[in-house]
């Protein structure tokens, strides 16, 4: 009896020993591990995950990739269908992940099943900002111009589907005014035409938007989440003229489907580790970018809320990417 035990626990430990998910999950990871950011260089999805590629300590680089295009989900596609080894993660936003499933007739992906989440990183509001030539100075005196002006304004965004665009669509909803949306391929390419008047209105990221203000290059009039970030605490928020307005853009970290519970939590506590960094979280503050790291639960909770109230907003708004 003692001989048969020996011989299936022998055996039962070479098989544990060639299986895959058992050696990835304890090895993990033996190669580079790309991070795919949804949009061209310079927002904040694109300052996150470079931060984390510059701290991590997983004993194997981090590689950012950019793969913009269609609000995000050529990027987050290209990972929804890559295996699930942990060495392929994407840099989601509130749009990959929570609002182009109610915006766009045919997903390539599955916003949930497609994925399994790792962390919820950072939030942070938008903030609307204008041509310096617009003459309004405030949330109120927009919406007179533009109530005064039907369809005259346009305001630009880094793709339909973005938190940039439906913070645009919630504020006609909510004003009942209306202007023209201009969708561009990033923020980097919508900017110019902001600055220079080709379009007038936009609600972009504050980490991208606030030093651009503040530098007196575009006005900033208000910031759309509930209270007013510490980042800009002079700017009020768009609620304040505007009751119920409200939309926060937030960034966090997917895995394709099947991706091994313990590479999950692995990197899960790096990110925990590098965003509780006191040097990178006094960065994401100046920059207006609220850290909120999560676990794996948290995260996939959160993000079904998200999906039930963006799906209401972009029904209300009569918004469509197609």
């Amino acid at each position: 009896m003692k001989r048969k035990s020996f011989v299936l626990s022998g055996m039962l430990s070479l098989l544990l020993a060639a299986s895959p998910f058992v050696a990835n999950a304890q090895g993990y990871p033996t190669k580079p591990i790309r991070m795919v950011v949804t949009f061209p260089p310079g927002g904040a999805p694109d300052i996150l995950a470079r931060l984390f590629a510059d701290k991590a300590q997983l004993g194997q680089s981090v590689v950012v990739d950019n793969r913009p295009g269609a609000g995000g989900n050529i990027g987050a596609d290209q990972v929804a269908k890559s295996p699930a080894d942990g060495y392929t993660l994407v840099m989601g936003t509130v749009g990959t992940h929570s609002i182009n499933g109610a915006l766009y007739s045919k997903m390539p992906y599955d916003m949930v099943r497609d994925f399994v989440p790792v962390a919820h990183v950072a939030s942070a509001p938008n903030l609307l900002v204008v041509n310096n030539d617009l003459p309004v100075k405030t949330v109120a005196e927009l919406i007179t111009y533009m109530k005064a002006n039907p369809g005259k304004l346009s305001f630009g965004s880094p793709g339909v589907g973005t938190s940039v665009h439906v913070s645009g669509e919630l504020f006609k909803s909510l004003t009942g005014t209306q202007m023209v949306h201009v969708p561009y391929k990033g923020r980097a390419f919508a900017i110019p035409d902001l600055v220079g008047g080709s379009i007038q209105v936009m609600f972009d990221n504050m980490p991208s938007a606030l030093p651009m203000a503040k530098e007196g290059k575009i006005r900033a009039l208000a910031q759309t989440t509930a209270k007013r970030s510490p980042a800009a605490p002079d700017v009020p928020t768009v609620a304040e003229t505007v009751p119920g307005f409200e939309a926060t853009t937030w960034f966090a970290v997917f895995a394709p489907a099947g991706t091994p519970r313990d590479v999950v939590q692995k990197v899960n506590a790096e990110l925990q580790r590098v965003f509780k960094l006191p040097d990178v979280a006094d960065k994401l503050k100046a920059l207006g970018l609220e850290p909120w790291i999560s676990t794996p639960d948290e995260l996939s909770a959160y993000q079904a809320k998200e999906i039930t109230k963006w799906a209401k907003v972009v029904k209300d708004s009569g918004a469509r990417a197609d």
